[in-house]
């Protein structure tokens, strides 16, 4: 609770300064909070604090205000002399920082409650998730080769979180759309018409971005790694496929959203598409995608009515425009201004902030967050004992342990 009431918005210049480090370290705490407790089906408590004290929108706010800074100032602060690139450090940081927002949205974002709490940021999370859903649609599939140049390989792992953090919007935007019942109208119109997510989600159908052909394997992204898939297992529905068509179901067959959506000719070509998808194996996974094989073969053989006009007023969002307004004219001051005082760090303070995450990453908590059971460091079966000393290497028998101790004593001693 103490951390749930601590939460609090950050202004662009504060960002990789003491306190707002301080808020990522609440949020990472919470973020494990949040996936210890759904793995152990106990997430009411963090889900009853965070509406509470009605800090949904801040945590979107906060995810606003760090793409903001992203593509606002960090380019800017790249091109000052004054930087030093000790320092790829503030973009990793801050990538992480929106990371474990998104993460921590997408485990409590699966009940209403939540989603109603977020009142009219809702809009401004919407527009999150369609922006990170184009970076999606427009991402190349094609394998990178490994490139042994540091900068690159910094850039790879930057472009490898922005995608895990696009797939985590995804899963949010499919738990937003299985709230449309009680979403606001403004939602609706904004999902449906403004940002056409149906025509999105049909491109994300067609070329599947967490899948891909490397080297005559088909590789498939799953729980933060790509995986070989052995052929046997090559039609089986992902987490993410399922994503995307549960978001399909949910804004194509709801009564509210066929009653906004413009089913003219464009739409309706690209939703056709479709059916190519719709086979019985498909279909066997996920059975209630028989009302949508219903639904666009209907959708074929008719002229759809235009949708009928309600004069609403509609709400638009406010968080992104408001801090891009108040900022504006502003980039390079702000950036010249956490040059100096947030990313020009000391080596002092580079050790505090190291033993202050080391505490938030306890090997503990770390473990009880991996999906894997440990091996043993020698035969590599499943194992329950440790090395006391360093508590870095896993092993199944005494005689294991001792048979590795000469290799694995110079590494225990440093650890130690």
């Amino acid at each position: 609770e103490a951390l749930v009431r601590a939460l609090q918005g950050s202004e662009l210049r504060d960002i990789g300064s003491q306190g707002w480090l301080r808020q990522h370290e609440y949020v990472e705490k919470l973020n494990m909070h949040g996936i210890l407790s759904a793995s152990a089906g106990q997430e009411q408590l963090l889900t009853e604090l965070l509406v509470t004290h009605a800090k949904i929108p801040v945590l979107i706010g906060e995810l606003i205000s760090v793409e903001i800074w992203k593509h606002k100032i960090f380019p800017v602060l790249c091109r000052l002399e004054d930087f030093k690139p000790r320092s790829t450090f503030p973009i990793y940081v801050v990538l992480h920082h929106e990371a474990s927002i998104i993460n921590l949205l997408e485990t409590v974002f699966f009940y209403k409650e939540i989603c109603e709490s977020a009142e009219d940021s809702i809009l401004d999370l919407i527009d999150y998730c369609h922006r990170k859903l184009t970076l999606l649609a427009a991402r190349s599939t094609k394998a990178q080769a490994a490139d042994p140049v540091p900068p690159q390989e910094l850039q790879k792992q930057a472009e490898m979180m922005e995608f895990e953090i696009s797939l985590k919007a995804l899963s949010v935007l499919r738990f937003i759309t299985d709230q449309v019942g009680s979403l606001p109208l403004s939602a609706l119109t904004r999902m449906l018409n403004t940002h056409n997510l149906p025509c999105i989600l049909v491109e994300l159908v067609e070329h599947c971005p967490w899948s891909c052909w490397e080297a005559g394997q088909l590789k498939k992204f799953e729980n933060g790694t790509w995986h070989v898939v052995p052929p046997e297992d090559q039609v089986k529905m992902t987490k993410l496929d399922g994503q995307v068509w549960l978001a399909l179901l949910n804004l194509l067959l709801s009564p509210e959203c066929q009653h906004k959506y413009r089913f003219d000719g464009f739409n309706k070509s690209q939703l056709l598409k479709l059916r190519a998808f719709l086979t019985d194996v498909l279909i066997d996974q996920l059975p209630n995608l028989v009302e949508m094989q219903r639904f666009l073969s209907y959708l074929a053989v008719t002229d759809s009515a235009p949708p009928k006009k309600d004069l609403i007023l509609e709400q638009v969002p406010v968080i992104r425009d408001h801090v891009l307004k108040k900022n504006s004219g502003k980039w390079e001051a702000i950036a010249k201004h956490q040059v100096k005082h947030a990313f020009s760090p000391t080596e002092e303070e580079l050790k505090l902030q190291a033993r202050r995450w080391a505490q938030t990453y306890s090997l503990d908590m770390m473990e009880a967050l991996a999906p894997d059971k440990p091996r043993c460091r020698v035969c590599g079966v499943e194992a329950a004992k440790r090395c006391s000393r360093c508590r870095n290497e896993w092993y199944c028998t005494r005689a294991c342990q001792v048979q590795h101790w000469q290799k694995h004593k110079p590494a225990c001693n440093l650890m130690a």
